[in-house]
């Protein structure tokens, strides 16, 4: 159930940032249509996330703490791209035509990833 929802949340983050930064598209034809695509991206950001963000973290650590965080701005805006890159090859109408609009796209995704965060607790802070 937490797994849907996360995705549901981030499938809506996305359509936020469509609707709110330029650079970021989606293409799909009509309202089903640029929801399964949403959804579908919401997928694949969840994927990339999962698999790519602790090895990033892990290999750069120092940078994480001498930045004081902001390197995790930039990688966030990076995997948001990477995203956009890989939803293209999966031929979903979803793009994001830079850094600067991933950068925003991914601070919105972040904030309400967050906010879900806070309504949905993890299973191991029940317990």
């Amino acid at each position: 159930m937490r797994f849907l929802v996360r995705t549901l949340v981030t499938a809506a983050a996305l359509a936020l940032a469509a609707a709110v930064v330029d650079g970021i598209d989606v293409g799909g034809a009509g309202p089903l249509r640029n929801t399964l695509t949403l959804i579908g991206v919401a997928l694949v950001f969840g994927l990339v996330n999962a698999t790519l963000k602790p090895l990033i973290r892990k290999a750069g650590g120092c940078i994480y703490w001498v930045t004081l965080g902001i390197a995790a701005l930039v990688v966030n805006a990076l995997l948001f791209l990477l995203t956009s890159w890989i939803t293209s090859k999966l031929g979903l109408p979803f793009t994001v035509d830079g850094f600067w609009p991933a950068f925003w796209g991914a601070l919105l995704v972040a904030v309400a990833s967050w906010l879900i965060g806070l309504a949905v607790p993890d299973r191991k802070r029940r317990e």
